[in-house]
């Protein structure tokens, strides 16, 4: 049966304490019965208007699935043989699907509502701190790769749609990540709740939509320039491994799900189930999309990057490329949200309900944000770290998920 989050905070607090008062007192406060019950409907109506429904929730999930990871499916399509990659493929997004929804289970099987309160409740104190570092350093490292990626890119595509020399202000790196970091990703990661990212989550999936039309635009002139050899159409090739690690990669949202979770106006397990299938679908559907059109291009000439097929002369492939980079910086502020929350979690407050001061509010998300800035701009090789940070992230899912489920299982066999 699905339960809902309990809610506690100030309020809550005053209604109990306003409501052992009137029982204490007898019948003269008991006239206000009624006036309570009000009272805590408006304030219950207050924090509903905080959350946000069912589809915008799933705008945000959609976001910081297929945020970036889209780009490297038909490459992974390459290095598993095309029949089996999308099995793969399809086999990925199911497991994705279920562990979100046993994640959820853990956390109402546990009282907890934070992936790191599930695992302390699994693995006790090491299993929290060691969650709290793994799920700290994904979303930072993750951060700051998106700052490389769009540093680069925009770099590469102002120099070719401007005209400008590359000793031109505009045209370093370290510039251009300051200029969207001050004026797009500060902006979207002050805020406290991340259900207000939705609209802009739907934004970033507008820009996905047009690069996957771009792609098929360009799938016949590209591939007349093209040679196709015997094998391209190979069912299983040998690089499976890395294969997988592609498309985990690509559905990897396990860090974010009880922000979003909690981002649901009266959540429950039924609710979730609804949001994450209809996201999974969602992110499989584009994701295959994504896969099929760009190998279908380039077969086994497929880069890691699918954009970097196009040549720079291509005007239409230089406006998917900017979108790209603004998909990115819209993904930016999720990754935000997962590793302020683990800070403020780990050090500043023990209820996750519970909010901090505006002023460290503000100071650690700077914070935040700053670093990331400092490491994208003193490295733009990040792929040995990427490729630690996948390997580490994908060791502790699910042996929690699974002690959580074999606890519950312990008191409802059936």
């Amino acid at each position: 049966m699905s339960t809902t989050i309990p809610r506690y905070n100030e309020k809550s607090f005053i209604l109990d304490s306003r409501r052992t008062f009137s029982e204490d007192q007898g019948s003269s406060i008991d006239s206000n019965e009624n006036a309570f019950d009000d009272m805590k409907q408006i304030m219950e109506e207050e924090e509903n208007e905080k959350r946000t429904s069912l589809p915008l929730a799933s705008f945000n999930f959609i976001n910081s699935i297929i945020g970036s990871g889209v780009i490297g499916i038909p490459y992974a399509l390459h290095e598993s043989g095309f029949g089996f990659g999308v099995l793969l493929l399809l086999l990925v997004a199911y497991v994705t699907d279920y562990s979100l929804i046993l994640m959820v289970r853990s956390g109402h099987i546990s009282g907890r509502f934070t992936y790191q309160g599930i695992m302390e409740s699994a693995f006790g104190k090491p299993g929290h701190v060691l969650l709290g570092l793994m799920q700290f350093i994904y979303p930072f490292i993750a951060m700051v790769s998106y700052n490389v990626v769009v540093g680069d890119t925009v770099t590469k595509v102002a120099i070719r749609l401007f005209g400008m020399s590359h000793d031109s202000l505009f045209a370093k790196r370290q510039i251009i990540v300051l200029v969207c970091t001050l004026f797009v990703t500060v902006p979207l990661c002050l805020y406290r709740n991340i259900a207000k990212l939705a609209n802009i989550s739907f934004l970033s999936l507008v820009c996905i939509a047009f690069i996957l039309l771009s792609i098929f635009i360009r799938m016949g002139s590209m591939q007349a320039k093209l040679t196709m050899p015997d094998h391209a159409w190979s069912f299983m090739n040998a690089d499976i491994i890395p294969a997988i690690g592609i498309m985990s990669f690509a559905f990897m949202c396990h860090h974010n799900t009880f922000l979003i979770y909690g981002s649901i106006k009266e959540a429950s397990e039924e609710k979730w189930k609804i949001v994450t299938h209809a996201s999974i679908f969602t992110s499989f559907l584009v994701t295959i999309l994504f896969g099929i059109a760009g190998y279908a291009t380039f077969t086994t000439s497929t880069q890691g990057d699918l954009l970097e097929n196009y040549c720079w002369d291509d005007d239409l492939m230089n406006f998917s490329r900017l979108l790209f980079s603004v998909t990115i910086l819209l993904t930016y502020p999720i990754e935000c949200f997962v590793v302020r929350d683990v800070i403020e979690y780990s050090f500043l407050r023990k209820d996750s309900e519970a909010l901090t001061s505006d002023k460290i509010h503000y100071g650690i998300t700077i914070t935040i944000i700053a670093l990331t800035y400092l490491l994208s701009i003193a490295t733009d090789c990040l792929g040995i770290v990427l490729e630690l940070n996948i390997y580490l992230y994908g060791q502790y899912q699910w042996p929690k998920d699974l002690m959580l489920e074999n606890k519950r299982n312990q008191f409802n066999p059936l």
